[in-house]
């Protein structure tokens, strides 16, 4: 007995250096990955995955701040822009079951003067972006009003007279005015004000002592700096007063913290079981209350990620392994939301593979015909394929021409962002849609025509384009600048390069460079007053200055 027990342990203790092995090495690879991304000026910032309470990585990548050159760490403090959206959805569940108010609540019980449009939209639809409020941060104005400083009942003024997206209930659209918003009510219904609610109720009580709502004038102590990608580098990013996005995306916080924040809402200690179900049960687009609810490979995950100036974050909880991931990024950019996607894999046993290890293969011009066409990927965007010079070339509306690499006759991907196409076909081989894999995410597009519409270039006189010339305002501050060089129209937004435009009409024209139209709009008496542009599923009408 004593030898097989002698045996047993033996064995017990290879099997235990088995796994310590393969946990570095999967501990290796996840610093791979976040690496590749900072080589390339992607992400500069902290992450972090645990699994339960085992840390399995936790670091500092880049800089806090250039100008000093202080290197980020685990203790670094970033802005979480709308993952803060869940601690606003989670402090209205509290409030919920204090009987503070009820998430079916008429949003009108907590403000006695609301419009009449908002007649039907209760807390509920706030917390799932369905009450058709539309989004603040959307409208032509906000770039010169986000560097003003406004309380709750402002924010609140500058939506409610807006007529509302659609009715409450009909459908999803994220907004950032229903979380304000949540705000409001909860000052209202709580009797506190929005900072000290989560600082008595959700970061004391949990222990996060390193987070807490970001301000503009506090000294903040290993605070990061915030940057945007510029053509020369990094650049500090536009200045926001913190008040502007209040319950929508005001909060700053650690990785640190944040695990302790998921191990807190998950493990029971803030919310009862059913506010909790209440919380991750999605109600329609795989939203739930200030998360996103969805099954990746057999796997459901709750997250949501953040951008704001200056910053871009990401937060991921995996139930089913009990699995943090954390990414949080003073650099603006979509980095975050693929190294998470990437580190999740990793640690559960997945292979990532990047893009500078995809291994090219030439493909067959007869193969890439059968691709050619137009695909859906949401109502009014869509992604064509086409092929220039035996290269197939992919395009979303209002953007720009992307080629596209075999790695096998079906899957192709882009050398500019990591992202993966792989078109999908019946079972007569014929080509049905694509599934665009990017940032962990796979969106199907059916093909919608085997054709892609072009604009057909006309000429047109210099008399007629000589009407053009002008400054139209996008918005305040964001102008395009039409000209006419050697008889060739010419727009130019605000810091932005030249770009020609070609007619396909008198009045329409359009850009080679990306999928965009540019109409020319006239009055009564023919003078040409505002341009409409045309972008993607944007409309923006510009008036001529």
């Amino acid at each position: 007995m004593t030898r097989y027990l002698g045996f047993g342990l033996r064995y017990v203790a290879f099997g235990l250096l088995l796994a310590t092995v393969g946990l570095a090495q999967d501990v290796s690879r996840m610093d791979e990955v976040v690496q590749y991304n900072v080589s390339n000026k992607k992400f500069m910032g902290s992450v972090l995955v645990a699994r339960s309470e085992e840390i399995l990585l936790n670091k500092g990548y880049g800089s806090a701040n250039l100008e000093w050159n202080i290197p980020n760490s685990p203790a670094t403090k970033f802005r979480l822009g709308s993952v803060t959206k869940q601690f606003t959805a989670a402090a209205i569940l509290l409030l919920e079951e204090r009987g503070k108010l009820k998430t079916d609540d008429p949003v009108k019980k907590f403000m006695s003067d609301a419009p009449t449009a908002w007649e039907k939209i209760t807390i509920y639809h706030l917390l799932t972006h369905t009450s058709g409020i539309p989004n603040f941060t959307s409208f032509p104005d906000y770039p010169s009003q986000k560097p003003l400083a406004a309380t709750p009942e402002k924010l609140v003024a500058r939506f409610r007279d807006k007529p509302l997206d659609f009715q409450p209930g009909e459908k999803w659209s994220y907004s950032n005015s229903g979380y304000i918003l949540l705000g409001y009510v909860l000052e209202k219904a709580s009797g506190e004000s929005y900072e000290k609610f989560l600082q008595e109720n959700i970061f004391s009580r949990l222990g996060m002592k390193d987070s807490g709502y970001d301000s503009n004038s506090a000294i903040i102590l290993r605070r990061a700096s915030g940057y945007g990608p510029g053509k020369d580098g990094p650049m500090n990013a536009e200045f926001i007063h913190m008040s502007i996005p209040f319950s929508a995306g005001a909060l700053y916080s650690t990785t640190e913290d944040l695990l302790r924040w998921q191990q807190g809402l998950f493990g029971g200690k803030l919310l009862s079981a059913a506010s909790l179900g209440k919380m991750t049960t999605p109600f329609k687009d795989d939203y739930a209350c200030g998360v996103g609810v969805r099954t990746v490979n057999g796997r459901r995950v709750i997250d949501h990620g953040g951008g704001i100036e200056g910053f871009n974050t990401f937060l991921a909880y995996y139930p089913d392994d009990k699995l943090t991931v954390v990414a949080l990024s003073n650099l603006n950019g979509g980095a975050p939301q693929q190294i998470v996607s990437q580190l999740a894999a990793i640690a559960r046993g997945e292979k990532v593979e990047l893009p500078s290890e995809r291994k090219e293969i030439s493909v067959a011009p007869k193969i890439l015909e059968q691709f050619v066409g137009t695909y859906q990927l949401a109502p009014k965007v869509n992604m064509m394929i086409t092929i220039e010079s035996g290269q197939l070339i992919s395009q979303v509306s209002g953007q720009g021409k992307v080629p596209l690499f075999a790695t096998s006759e079906t899957k192709f991907f882009p050398k500019v962002v990591d992202a993966e196409i792989e078109f999908g076909k019946d079972d007569k081989g014929v080509v049905t849609h694509l599934v665009l894999h990017q940032g962990g995410r796979d969106m199907k597009a059916s093909r919608t025509s085997d054709k892609v519409m072009e604009h057909k270039e006309i000429a047109v006189s210099s008399t007629i384009l000589a009407q053009y010339p002008g400054t139209y305002e996008l918005r305040p501050g964001f102008d395009l600048v039409i000209t006419l060089e050697d008889n060739q129209l010419v727009s130019q937004a605000t810091g932005q390069g030249k770009i020609p435009l070609y007619a396909e009409s008198e009045t329409k024209f359009f850009p080679k460079v990306m999928d965009a139209e540019i109409e020319f709009l006239k009055d009564n008496k023919g003078s040409v007053t505002h341009l409409m542009l045309r972008q993607g599923a944007m409309e923006t009408k510009a008036p001529r200055k």
